[in-house]
């Protein structure tokens, strides 16, 4: 028994330390880009001179390594996407024309990723206003990087932090001059001249997400990417401030949001900063609302009568 307990022991202490390794070698690996890629300027020798060169790196493939380790695929190689080629420096011109994978290459047709429904995201894509000018030329990374990426929608259940998270995304592109003119080919317009029939733009940007007006809500989807043509956009005030909210099949429908139902409805309320006024109407209070206001109504009343006649 006692021989039995020793070698599970030494079984158990072989597969931690193995695994430790394979995490340390996949570190390794990992950080082996990053010694450049995460910092201002590089060095390298020269094959031609033999002296040892410094360069500025270009701040478009400078990473933030506190991103990366809270992304999704932070236990990712580099080379798990990019060409295993790039281990070698100075790296080959041409590897910049290679194709890098796309997410479907990993996430779909998998039923470990079903839940997320990737192959009905791709499906909800190709019908936004994205894909439909731009084609291919337009992938997930354009709106989703691979290296900073997180699932703050699922995880998170602080509403002004999905909002902000969100919003990123979208200005990252239509707040970004050079970006957008990269994308697009024109000049970008101006967001709050273009929102200027919005009231209150401030709040809004701040509390909803650009998704909740630019999008299709579509049933059994965490998020609907298909992204409408701006003629298409939600404008009309009462399809968020009414009882039957869209806001409540997009922005308030996650499961770690409805903690709120556990709280009760002044509860929720009172505890989420971000509350749209109309979107989670009570029966009760609106009962009580239109008594207290009849109430006053005809205390107002009776109160002239009154002095009606004591005049």
């Amino acid at each position: 028994m006692k021989f039995r307990l020793i070698l599970l022991g030494f079984l158990v202490l072989f597969c931690a330390l193995t695994n430790s390794n394979a995490q340390s070698y996949k570190d390794a690996q990992h950080h082996q880009c990053l010694k450049c890629h995460s910092n201002q300027s590089y060095s390298f020798t020269n094959s031609v001179t033999g002296k040892e060169v410094k360069r500025l790196m270009n701040p478009y493939y400078i990473l933030d390594t506190i991103a990366i380790s809270e992304g999704v695929h932070k236990s990712f190689d580099c080379t798990d996407c990019h060409s295993a080629e790039y281990q070698t420096y100075p790296h080959q011109a041409n590897l910049k024309l290679e194709p890098l994978s796309t997410c479907l290459d990993c996430h779909g047709g998998d039923a470990t990723f079903a839940s997320y429904q990737f192959e009905k995201i791709q499906d909800e894509f190709k019908k936004s206003v994205h894909f439909q000018k731009y084609g291919e030329n337009f992938s997930c990374t354009k709106c989703h990087s691979q290296h900073t990426y997180k699932a703050t929608a699922r995880n998170s259940s602080d509403v002004l932090e999905i909002v902000d998270f969100d919003n990123k995304m979208c200005l990252s592109c239509h707040n970004d001059m050079k970006k957008f003119k990269m994308v697009s080919g024109r000049e970008n317009p101006k967001l709050v001249e273009v929102h200027n029939w919005l009231p209150n733009q401030e709040l809004h940007f701040r509390h909803v997400r650009c998704i909740e007006c630019h999008t299709e809500v579509v049933e059994g989807l965490m998020v609907s990417h298909n992204i409408m043509k701006k003629e298409n956009a939600v404008k009309n005030c009462v399809q968020c401030h009414s009882a039957n909210s869209r806001l409540k099949a997009s922005l308030y429908k996650y499961e770690n949001l409805q903690k709120r139902s556990e709280k009760g409805v002044v509860g929720g309320i009172l505890s989420n900063p971000s509350y749209t006024i109309g979107s989670h109407q009570s029966p009760f209070l609106k009962l009580l609302s239109i008594l207290i206001f009849l109430a006053t109504l005809t205390g107002i009343i009776i109160h002239s009568i009154f002095r009606i006649f004591k005049k």
